[in-house]
C-alpha cells in the first residue's frame, strides 16, 4: 500500500510499504478520506517522536471495511465507518463520571499506525470500546471525515453552554475557529467576533456567520472587542490557537463574570503570563478544554453529516494522499480552511 511516512521534522515521504496484517478480533479499513488536522501538522513538522521514525500519523479517519478477522462478528466487508481516534475504556473514574475525554486507559492513537495510508488496522480493543460509528448510505465520506475535528468544538460549546443571546469572541480563524463560529451561531449566539492575523482567513469566516472581524496585527484587538460590545466585553472568549500571547489577551476581552476558554494547545513548556488580579477582581472563569466524551463524539458526528452544518463550506481543498506536503503548506499559509486527503488514489 501507499503511505505517508514521517522520517523526521518536515520530512514526509509517500512510499510503497507492506499492507498491515488484519488484527485478531479487528479488521482492516480501506481509508476513503482523512482530514489534515492542525495537531497532525504540528507532529509532522516537529520532532514529535524523539527520533523514533519512520511513523504514519493521521487520525480523522473514515473508510470501508476491507478485511475482517474471523473472531470479529460486529462488522463485515464494505461497512462504511468513522473511527474516532481515542477508544475510551468506560471503566475508569473519569469515564464513569461522564468525562471519558480524560479516560485513564484511552487508546494511544499517536503511537499506533495512523490513517495517512491506503489501509489502517482497527484493533479488537477499538471494536469492543466506543470508537466506531457507522456512516449511513448516501452520506459523503469527505463530509463524514469532519466528525472528529468537530467533536472537540461541539463538546466545548456544550460544556460552556454557548446559548441564545451570547456574544462570543473566537481568537484564531483556522478550521477549528471556523467550526466554533458556525456552531456558536447554530446555538443562538447573537454576536460572533473573530480575531485573526490573516485577512484572507478573516474574510472566509464571514460565510460561517461571523458578525465582526478583527485583524490583531492592525488594531488593538482588546480595544476593538470592547468597542463592539459597548465597553462590556464578551460573554465567552475562546482562544483557538497555539499562542500564549492570545491567551494572555483573551481575559481582557471578556465581560465581568465572563468565561475564557483555552482551547488551542500551545508548545510544550511554553508558559502564559496571566494578570490574576484582573481575573480575580472581574470574577472571570477560566476553562481549559480538551477532547470530547463518548456521547459528545456521537452527537458531533451526527451534526457533521447533517445538511444543516454545511460541511462543504469548510472543506476548501481535497487532495490525493501523495500531495500531503502541499496540503500542509496550504493550511499553514491560511490558503485553506480544511484540507481532506484521499488515499487509494489511482
Amino acid at each position: 500500500m501507499k503511505a505517508a511516512l514521517m522520517y523526521g521534522p518536515g520530512d514526509i515521504r509517500v512510499e510503497e510499504i507492506e499492507r498491515p496484517a488484519c488484527p485478531e478480533g479487528g479488521f482492516i479499513l480501506k481509508v476513503s478520506a482523512i482530514g489534515l488536522c492542525g495537531s497532525d501538522i504540528r507532529n509532522l513538522t516537529t520532532d514529535s517522536r524523539k527520533g523514533k521514525y519512520p511513523h504514519i500519523y493521521g487520525h480523522e479517519i473514515v473508510g470501508v471495511v476491507d478485511e475482517v478477522s474471523d473472531t470479529c462478528t460486529e462488522y463485515k466487508l464494505n461497512d462504511r465507518l468513522y473511527i474516532y481516534p481515542v477508544d475510551h475504556c468506560m471503566k475508569c473514574e473519569a469515564c464513569r463520571t461522564g468525562h471519558s475525554e480524560m479516560c485513564e486507559n484511552g487508546g494511544d492513537y499517536t503511537n499506533r499506525q495512523g490513517g495517512f495510508a491506503d489501509y489502517v488496522p482497527v484493533t479488537r480493543t477499538q471494536v469492543e470500546r466506543d470508537s466506531i460509528y457507522r456512516i449511513p448510505e448516501g452520506v459523503d465520506m469527505i463530509r463524514a471525515s469532519l466528525g472528529e475535528p468537530l467533536s472537540s468544538v461541539y463538546a466545548c460549546q456544550e460544556n460552556i453552554n454557548v446559548t441564545f443571546g451570547d456574544t462570543v469572541v473566537i481568537i484564531g480563524a483556522g478550521p477549528i475557529g471556523c467550526f466554533h463560529a458556525k456552531l456558536a451561531k447554530m446555538r443562538g449566539a447573537k454576536k460572533v467576533i473573530m480575531v485573526e492575523i490573516n485577512d484572507k482567513r478573516l474574510e472566509m469566516t464571514k460565510q460561517f456567520g461571523v458578525d465582526h472581524t478583527i485583524n490583531s496585527m492592525k488594531v488593538d484587538a482588546v480595544e476593538e472587542v470592547r468597542r463592539l460590545t459597548g465597553g462590556k466585553g464578551a460573554d465567552k472568549v475562546i482562544s483557538a490557537n497555539p499562542s500564549t500571547q492570545a491567551q494572555a489577551q483573551a481575559i481582557f476581552m471578556a465581560k465581568k463574570t465572563g468565561l475564557v476558554v483555552f482551547f488551542g494547545g500551545v508548545a510544550k513548556g511554553a508558559l502564559t503570563e496571566l494578570d490574576t488580579n484582573y481575573i480575580h477582581y472581574n470574577g472571570l472563569w477560566i476553562y481549559g478544554h480538551y477532547g470530547a466524551n463518548s456521547m459528545q463524539v456521537q452527537k458531533a458526528f451526527e451534526l457533521a453529516i447533517d445538511d444543516a452544518f454545511e460541511a462543504d463550506k469548510f472543506v476548501t481543498h481535497v487532495l490525493p494522499l501523495s500531495k500531503i506536503n502541499e496540503g500542509i503548506e496550504l493550511t499553514r499559509t491560511g490558503e485553506a480552511i480544511k484540507v481532506v486527503l484521499i488515499p487509494n488514489e489511482e
